[in-house]
């Protein structure tokens, strides 16, 4: 199985569109993007310390709170 890998935020919106979601959307603390029948994702700000792109613990949690398939956002 491929192993995920950190990714910047806009390959992050991207691959969360590819999968069907809209946004992103202001919220009160962070953007999110929604999905009809799913949670909203919350899109980490893009602050000086994710140079490095968003953390691989980042998004394994946010693909499970969102029943993403590891398959499915390689693929997106």
């Amino acid at each position: 199985m491929p192993r995920l890998t950190p990714c910047q935020r806009r390959e992050f919106i991207r691959k969360l569109r590819a999968l069907g979601f809209t946004g992103p959307y202001g919220g009160p603390d962070h953007q999110f993007m929604a999905k009809p029948g799913n949670t909203p994702i919350k899109v980490p700000n893009p602050h000086k310390d994710l140079a490095g792109g968003i953390s691989v613990e980042q998004i394994s949690k946010i693909l499970r709170g969102a029943g993403i398939n590891r398959d499915d956002w390689i693929n997106a």
